[in-house]
């Protein structure tokens, strides 16, 4: 079904009447109710309530704020076939739960078919290009008729690709690790953040290692010790005692991995899945070159697949 958008125009997915201009609402839930029930007239898109309560059950868990004053809400449906999109704009500026100091000022919906994987990712990277620009919300937001604001889609000439990216659905990487790090470091960094692995760059951002808890419980456990019936001589956690003394002069570079799940940023996302599976792996580093620019997490990516 994904291939049938390869190549197509984003402003082909939806018309000047599935446009609502300057609402004057600004209370989110309201805002998207409002916009369905316009969808349900143009498109068809089953039962209001329905899309309705999906839309707002992805949007409590994962708010989808893409840019600024930018919103990106979706939910895939039984009900539908194709791609639906509609647009809202708002000068008021419409307002998310716990978040009030980002007022969206231009909401696209889009509800995607349930059998459909990745179709939603596609719309998104169309949009890649105006969600990066500050001004992209005000400028949509004066537009004063669904019209103009279906004419500001077209002539930017934005494509659905033809299969989704690698930087399409990776995150930034919001902790990381230094060659000239110590063990003492990673294990706070381990704690605080309470992640499996931890990337470890150079001067030069590049990647050259990743440090795993599990591999940190390898260095506590000497290899003997996994063959010790008899745990009597450590219950009171010896081995670890000789870690913590020697925490601050271990060097990362010790004890890193070399080999971990990578992908370019422009690869398929699909190669992510593989990368993961080859591995064993729970992330998967997304390179730029050799340089760190983002991390999928199996978790992450089985969401964004298969429930976004």
């Amino acid at each position: 079904m994904n291939d049938h958008y390869n190549g197509i125009e984003f402003s082909h997915l939806f018309t000047a009447a599935q446009v609502i201009c300057q609402i004057e609402q600004t209370d989110r839930d309201g805002v998207i109710l409002e916009l369905l029930r316009l969808l349900a007239l143009e498109r068809g898109i089953g039962n209001v309530n329905d899309a309705y309560e999906a839309v707002l059950e992805r949007e409590n868990s994962f708010p989808t704020i893409v840019g600024s004053g930018i919103a990106m809400p979706h939910a895939r449906l039984e009900a539908i076939n194709d791609l639906v999109v509609g647009v809202i704009t708002s000068q008021k500026g419409i307002i998310y739960p716990n978040k009030p100091d980002n007022p969206i000022k231009l909401m696209i919906l889009t509800l995607a078919p349930k059998t459909a994987p990745g179709l939603y990712l596609q719309a998104m990277s169309s949009l890649a290009k105006i969600c990066q620009d500050p001004e992209t919300a005000n400028a949509v937001s004066n537009l004063g008729s669904g019209e103009e604001i279906w004419k500001f889609f077209d002539r930017n000439g934005l494509v659905l690709p033809n299969y989704v990216l690698a930087c399409d659905i990776m995150d930034p990487v919001q902790v990381k690790l230094h060659e000239d790090d110590t063990l003492e470091q990673a294990i706070d960094l381990f704690v605080r953040y309470g992640r499996i692995d931890l990337p470890v760059v150079d001067k030069e951002e590049e990647l050259i290692g990743v440090v795993s808890t599990y591999e940190l419980l390898r260095v506590c456990l000497p290899d003997y010790i996994l063959w010790m019936d008899d745990l009597t001589p450590i219950l009171n956690f010896e081995p670890f005692l000789e870690v913590l003394r020697n925490e601050s002069k271990t060097w990362l570079t010790e004890i890193m991995a070399s080999e971990f799940a990578t992908v370019a940023e422009d690869a398929p996302a699909i190669q992510i899945a593989k990368e993961l599976t080859r591995h064993n792996a729970d992330n998967a580093y997304v390179l730029r070159g050799k340089q760190l620019v983002g991390v999928v997490s199996l978790e992450g990516f089985l969401r964004k697949v298969l429930r976004d």
